[in-house]
């Protein structure tokens, strides 16, 4: 009698509606998906899920809930279910889409994405899902919010910059433009008003941010960003995967002697994180001497300060990431000895990587 050594359920989730799969792998290694069952992508929608999931599981054998991250569709059914304390696993969308070649679909609909997801659920070896913490949660909404109406605000800066020396320039216009900038504003200093507020209501959110905030050429806003992005570094474990997941990791592609690509960075990451580093790189280099030193023998060996600049920050990701564990300030002369014993550092294991 064949054993089942695995089962997990694949949910393709949507904006109205989940394609649910179940799936078993048994001691032959061989795979047993049942027919997809669309419920509603609402409360009741999950409990029906749970329901239909509890008739057909395995007692006694785990069972993973896996789903793409699909936008914001994804995130209450996430919640609910670890709520309910079953093991979730939340997928990016391009490893499902890398799997999903090597079964060699070529058709693809919602039940059909359910089975792929199922199956690889079955074949892969997933973390689990956290509920991310409220805290850090406020930080993300807050600094994108703020990031969106800056990146608004510039849009319709060109457009008056544009409009003001054309040749048939409306007046009327004009002063729409000027007043939606001067609304946009408004809107980001309340949205900084508001995050400080915040910011002090948690004195142990606070002295972290503090700390943090001792590197020279950073501020509140790129830590809260830089916090936000990563959850409070809750699911990092090392400083690898940290400049992985921010896409600042160096790939580099080599085969044979006819095929050598230039290293570069992935940016298969966290793009919200490369670009709040971007502006206190450079202002690490002009304050930090230990940087400065940094950008301007990296400058010196390739001659392309661009890449010496997203050197530096991966440098001060790490450097973040580090006070932030340790829950210490910025000490100028880490990586010195004095008297036998070496100080607080900031981290120098991103020197052997080569620039991108």
């Amino acid at each position: 009698m064949k054993t089942i050594l695995r089962q997990a359920i694949g949910i393709d989730c949507s904006k109205d509606k989940l394609d649910c799969c179940y799936g078993q792998l048994g001691s032959d290694f061989t795979m047993d998906l049942h027919a997809p069952v669309v419920f509603a992508n609402t409360i009741v929608g999950f409990n029906k899920l749970l329901d239909w999931a509890n008739k057909r599981l395995v007692d006694d054998l785990p069972v993973m809930f896996v789903m793409e991250a699909t936008g914001v569709y994804h995130e209450q059914l996430a919640s609910f279910l670890a709520d309910q304390n079953c093991a979730v696993s939340v997928v990016l969308p391009n490893r499902i889409s890398n799997f999903m070649r090597t079964t060699a679909t070529k058709t693809i609909t919602d039940k059909i994405a359910a089975q792929i997801i199922a199956q690889f659920a079955l074949e892969k070896k997933l973390d689990t899902w956290q509920k991310p913490n409220r805290s850090f949660l406020r930080l993300k909404q807050l600094t994108r919010e703020r990031a969106q109406l800056i990146a608004d605000r510039t849009v319709v800066s060109n457009q008056l910059h544009a409009e003001k020396h054309s040749a048939w320039a409306s007046p009327s216009s004009i002063k729409r433009m000027d007043a939606h900038i001067q609304f946009i504003n408004k809107q980001i200093k309340e949205i900084e008003a508001e995050l400080s507020t915040f910011i002090n209501k948690e004195s142990a959110l606070k002295t972290g941010i503090e700390n943090v905030c001792t590197i020279p050429g950073v501020n509140v806003l790129s830590v809260a960003t830089v916090l936000g992005e990563t959850n409070g570094f809750e699911l990092i474990r090392n400083k690898k995967q940290l400049v992985s997941y921010a896409g600042l990791d160096v790939i580099e592609k080599e085969s044979g002697t006819s095929v050598k690509s230039r290293p570069r960075i992935s940016k298969k990451g966290n793009r919200h994180l490369r670009k709040a580093l971007y502006f206190p790189a450079f202002s690490s280099v002009r304050f930090n001497t230990d940087m400065n030193s940094h950008y301007a023998k990296l400058v010196a060996k390739h001659g392309v300060k661009m890449k010496a600049a997203v050197s530096v920050q991966r440098k001060l990701l790490v450097l973040i990431y580090t006070l932030w564990k340790r829950n210490t300030p910025f000490v100028k002369e880490y990586g010195k000895k004095e008297s036998g014993q070496q100080l607080l550092a900031t981290p120098t294991e991103l020197d052997q990587i080569r620039p991108e």
